[in-house]
């Protein structure tokens, strides 16, 4: 009979057979703590307080391994003692050393990306918008365009934006990708 229910990331899922709860459980999808609820029961309860979910629990054990613990951040981490020879040098675990950009301040030999930023910023002087959306930036793309056919005053705001590409101003396209001149 289905009469299971839980609170997933889209809100409240159900009915559910125990069978589908059960799988639910060995995937990974209802977690301990997520909130389930059936018939007869006086309010919403987590999972592993239903003594019926608690031996499914026991036996899936976890549903993958847990995450690595977090790599040291630059503002964490101590430097070496001063060496003569190495500047602008930040230093990642395990003692290798990575350079960094004293222009840009971002570390050298990320992944570069494919597109130019001239040719997005010429495109969305010329096309509100569409340099954006070249660039993988759908959504402020899309809402240039459409708010400069509704207003066109708002051409300003991608005719800005376009020169701020133009000057440098965007260092990385919507993929985290650093641009090319």
């Amino acid at each position: 009979m289905a009469d299971w229910y839980y609170i997933g990331n889209y809100g409240q899922l159900g009915p559910l057979t125990r069978e589908q709860v059960d799988e639910l459980i060995e995937g990974g999808v209802i977690a301990r703590d997520t909130y389930v609820w059936r018939a007869g029961m006086p309010q919403w309860i987590t999972a592993d307080s239903v003594p019926d979910l608690s031996q499914t629990f026991a036996v899936s054990g976890p549903y993958s391994a847990p995450p690595p613990p977090p790599m040291p951040t630059m503002s964490t981490m101590t430097p070496p003692a001063a060496t003569p020879g190495f500047t602008n040098t930040a230093y990642q675990p395990y003692g290798s050393q990575l350079s960094v950009n004293p222009y840009t301040q971002m570390p050298l030999g990320m992944v570069k990306s494919n597109k130019s930023r001239v040719a997005a910023g010429i495109l969305n002087i010329i096309l509100p918008g569409v340099g954006r959306m070249y660039l993988g930036y759908a959504a402020y793309g899309v809402l240039q365009l459409v708010l400069t056919l509704c207003t066109g005053v708002l051409y300003l705001w991608s005719l800005i934006d376009g020169i701020i590409m133009l000057t440098g101003g965007l260092k990385l396209d919507g993929y985290g990708r650093v641009l090319e001149d």
